[in-house]
């Protein structure tokens, strides 16, 4: 479950190659803002299995910069809504320690099951400027570490090798119990 077009095609295309097709709800859901992305997620999916009574799953990421303390972090949708790429860049503007990460949880939960949640973080820097065309939100000033591109110059499979949402699915196929076990799915 997300309301953003781009993390479903991101998600779903990545579920494809394990074979894992998903349905996108594209329906808004109670997101408590709070300290972590794994404790936003769970009173979600919680909400959602009641609501639906199927399994379901949440992808929630955010963007942690060093120098801002952490900000954007959980509120980084709100943050771009509200100051887009230019004005995170406006932010950091003379920062000498432009540090940040990309957090991605992913949390399943089916009824009368635990949630589950796999965690992918992606340590990087924010560029100077805005570079590249290709995905969305902070993409364009996102480097991550090792690489010289942002995430939206790369291509999407070269982005889902080294993102934080490709680490957090990859963890998700390879950790999810039902998943793992023989002829899971």
């Amino acid at each position: 479950m997300t309301t953003n077009d781009g993390k479903f095609r991101e998600v779903s295309q990545q579920m494809a190659l394990h074979g894992l097709q998903l349905e996108h709800l594209k329906m808004p859901y109670p997101e408590l803002q709070t300290e972590s992305l794994e404790s936003t997620i769970i009173p979600g999916l919680l909400w959602l299995v009641s609501k639906f009574e199927r399994p379901v799953m949440i992808d929630d990421s955010g963007l942690f910069v060093d120098a801002l303390k952490g900000f954007p972090g959980v509120f980084s949708s709100h943050a771009f809504k509200t100051l887009g790429c230019e004005g995170m860049l406006c932010l950091l503007e003379g920062a000498e320690m432009r540090d940040a990460r990309f957090e991605c949880c992913i949390g399943y939960l089916a009824p009368g099951e635990d949630p589950f949640i796999a965690k992918g973080i992606a340590k990087g820097s924010i560029s100077a400027e805005m570079r590249g065309r290709g995905g969305f939100g902070y993409d364009p000033i996102f480097v991550p570490e090792g690489r010289s591109k942002t995430y939206a110059e790369m291509e999407v499979d070269e982005k889902n090798e080294v993102s934080h949402r490709g680490i957090a699915i990859r963890k998700f196929v390879e950790e999810m119990p039902r998943l793992s076990e023989p002829g899971g799915q």
